[in-house]
C-alpha cells in the first residue's frame, strides 16, 4: 500500500490536493506546458516582425536541429524493425525450456509463470472481442496459465453484459481462468476511464482466483490490453523470457510493438497514416529504453501493481500515468525493457469517413491529454527527493521536451521559412541572409526527406497482404504520404495544442473512448 507521506501518487489534477501551497504549485506546472507551447508561437511571429536577423537564425538552428532529430529517428526506426523481424522468427518457448532457473532472477521454473490478462471493454461489438479472443486462445503459451479478465462498464447496459457472457460461454474452458468484472459507475473520486475500470478488475481478480489460488504474486505477470488487441502466437513466451532475464523483472514494464493492421485497409488514408507514424515512434522508443514509457498495451509483473494500490483512477492516460506512478513509488528504481515483439491492434475507423476524421481527432486530442503527465512528474519529484537529480531532471525534461515538440514542431516547420519575409518591411529584405533563408531552409528539409522515405518502405513491409494486394493498393500507399505535412498539423499539432490548452485553463478532459468498427 502507498504509505502517506508518498500522498502525491495518486494525485490526478491540482484540486486533488488540500494544502494550498501544494495545490499553487501544482496548478502552476498544468499551466506550464500550455504557456510554453503558446510562448513558443508568441515568439515566433514577434521576433519575425522586430528581430527579423535573429528568427532566422533560429529557423536555420531549427531546421538543423530536426534533420538531426529525422537522422537518430531513421537509424533506430531500421534497427527496431530489424530487431522486430529477428524476433518473431525465434522459438520463445525452446528458449524457454533451455534457460536455467539460476539464470533467471526470480529464480522461477518459466512453467510456474502465469500471464493475467485485463480487457477493459466498453461497448465493442461480438467480432472485435471474439478476434482478441480468438488470438489469445491460439498463442502457444500454456493455457493452464493464462487468466482472463473481461473488464466492462456497468454504463455500458445491458449490450455490453449480453457480449461478455456469450464470449465467456465460448472461451471459459480454454483457460485457467476466465472471470468477467462489472466497474461501478459514479464511484466519488474516480475518472469514468479505462485506468478505473483495469483498477476494479485487478482488484476483484486478485480476491477472487489469484488469492484463492495461492499464486505467488512475483509468479504473474499482467498485459493490460486494448480490447482490440490481439497477441501473436508467442507473445507470452516471448514476455515471460525477457520477465525472467531482465535485471529488475518487479521494476520493469515490458513493451511490445503496436502495429495498427487488424483493420488497415477498411481505414481511410489518413487513419492508416497516422497510426503508422505512431508504430514508427513506438518502435523508435525502443531502441532507447532509457527513454521510453509505457503505451496503450504493455505488461508488468503483479506484485508491483498489489504494491502500489494498482493503476491511477483519476487520470485520462493511465497507460503512461502507471509508469510514472511507478516511477515514483519506486525512487526513480523503475524502467520500461522492449521486447521488440508486436501486437495488433485497430486503426481508427467509423461508419463515415467525416466521422472517422473526428474520431481520430479527438483520439491524438485523448493521447496528447498525456500531458497531464508533467506536472504530476515534477510535483512527485519535487516532493521525493530519494529520487537522483539527474534522474529527475532528465525524465522531466523528456516528458516537457516531447510533449512540446508534439504541438510546436510541424507549424514551426511550415511557418519559420517565410514569416520573417512576410512580417518585417525593413532592409532584412536585402540582406544575403534574407535571399539564402529559404533556399536553406528548403535544402534542409529536402535532406530530411530521405527519412520519410524509410518510413514509406517500412509501411509497406509491415502493411497485411490480402489476396487483392495489387498494384492500385500499393500506388495508394504510397500516394497517401503526399498528406504525411498536412496529417502531422491536422492529427499532431492542433490536437496537442488543444489539449495541453486545456489543461492550462484547468478545462479537464473525461476520458473519451475510440469507437471501434469493422467491416469483417
Amino acid at each position: 500500500m502507498i504509505p502517506p507521506e508518498k500522498y502525491y501518487i495518486n494525485v490526478g489534477r491540482a484540486s486533488d490536493l488540500k494544502n494550498k501551497k501544494d495545490k499553487f504549485i501544482y496548478r502552476a506546472l498544468e499551466i506550464f506546458p500550455g504557456f510554453l507551447v503558446w510562448t513558443t508561437f508568441i515568439l515566433m511571429i514577434i521576433l519575425s516582425w522586430i528581430a527579423p536577423f535573429w528568427a532566422a537564425i533560429f529557423i536555420i538552428a531549427f531546421c538543423s536541429y530536426w534533420l538531426l532529430r529525422t537522422a537518430h529517428f531513421t537509424l533506430h526506426l531500421v534497427a527496431a524493425y530489424r530487431q522486430m523481424k529477428k524476433n518473431l522468427n525465434i522459438n520463445w518457448i525452446e528458449k524457454l525450456d533451455e534457460l536455467k532457473i539460476e539464470n533467471c532472477k526470480l529464480k522461477i521454473n518459466w512453467r510456474e509463470i502465469y500471464h493475467l490478462v485485463i480487457l477493459p471493454m466498453y461497448k465493442e461489438g461480438y467480432g472485435i472481442v471474439d478476434s482478441t479472443m480468438k488470438a489469445l486462445a491460439s498463442s502457444d503459451y500454456p493455457k493452464d496459465k493464462i487468466i482472463v479478465v473481461l473488464a466492462i462498464e456497468e454504463r455500458a447496459g445491458k449490450e455490453a453484459k449480453e457480449v461478455v457472457d456469450k464470449i465467456k460461454k465460448e472461451y471459459e474452458d480454454k483457460f485457467f481462468k476466465f472471470l468477467i468484472t462489472v466497474h461501478p459507475k459514479g464511484i466519488p473520486g474516480e475518472i469514468a476511464g479505462k485506468g478505473s475500470n483495469e483498477t476494479w478488475a485487478g482488484k476483484e481478480v486478485k480476491e477472487k482466483i489469484i488469492d484463492v489460488e495461492k499464486i505467488p504474486y512475483e509468479n504473474i505477470i499482467v498485459s493490460c490490453f486494448d480490447i482490440d488487441t490481439q497477441v501473436f502466437p508467442q507473445y507470452f513466451s516471448c514476455l515471460t523470457f525477457h520477465y525472467l532475464t531482465c535485471k529488475k523483472p518487479l521494476r520493469s514494464s515490458f513493451q511490445p510493438i503496436p502495429l495498427y493492421l487488424n483493420n488497415f485497409w477498411e481505414a481511410p488514408f489518413f487513419s492508416r497514416l497516422v497510426s503508422s507514424m505512431n508504430v514508427f515512434w513506438q518502435m523508435m522508443q525502443q531502441q532507447r529504453p532509457e527513454k521510453e514509457i509505457t503505451y496503450s498495451s504493455h505488461a508488468m509483473g503483479f506484485l508491483p501493481l498489489v504494491e502500489m494500490d494498482f493503476w491511477q483512477k483519476n487520470v485520462v492516460s493511465e497507460d503512461a500515468g502507471i509508469f510514472w506512478k511507478a516511477f515514483l513509488f519506486y525512487d526513480g528504481d523503475y524502467r520500461v525493457v522492449p521486447i521488440h515483439y508486436p501486437i495488433t491492434m485497430d486503426a481508427v475507423a467509423a461508419a463515415s469517413f467525416p466521422k472517422t476524421a473526428i474520431n481520430q481527432y479527438k483520439q491524438q486530442r485523448r493521447w496528447a491529454g498525456g500531458s497531464e503527465g508533467i506536472p504530476y512528474l515534477i510535483f512527485g519529484c519535487l516532493k521525493n527527493k530519494k529520487i537522483p537529480f539527474k534522474k529527475a531532471f532528465t525524465y522531466s525534461f523528456l516528458i516537457v521536451e516531447g510533449f512540446w515538440a508534439w504541438a510546436t514542431n510541424a507549424i514551426l516547420i511550415l511557418c519559420l521559412g517565410w514569416l520573417p519575409l512576410v512580417l518585417n518591411k525593413s532592409n532584412f529584405h536585402s540582406t544575403v541572409l534574407a535571399y539564402n533563408l529559404p533556399y536553406i531552409t528548403r535544402n534542409l528539409m529536402t535532406i530530411a526527406m530521405v527519412g520519410l522515405f524509410v518510413c514509406v518502405i517500412i509501411n509497406i513491409l509491415l502493411a497485411p497482404r490480402p489476396k487483392d494486394f495489387n498494384l492500385r493498393r500499393r500506388f495508394f500507399l504510397l500516394v497517401q504520404w503526399i498528406f504525411f505535412p498536412f496529417g502531422l498539423i491536422i492529427f499532431g499539432s492542433f490536437p496537442s495544442i488543444e489539449a495541453q490548452t486545456r489543461l492550462m485553463l484547468g478545462k479537464y478532459p473525461g476520458f473519451w473512448v475510440t469507437e471501434k468498427v469493422r467491416k469483417t
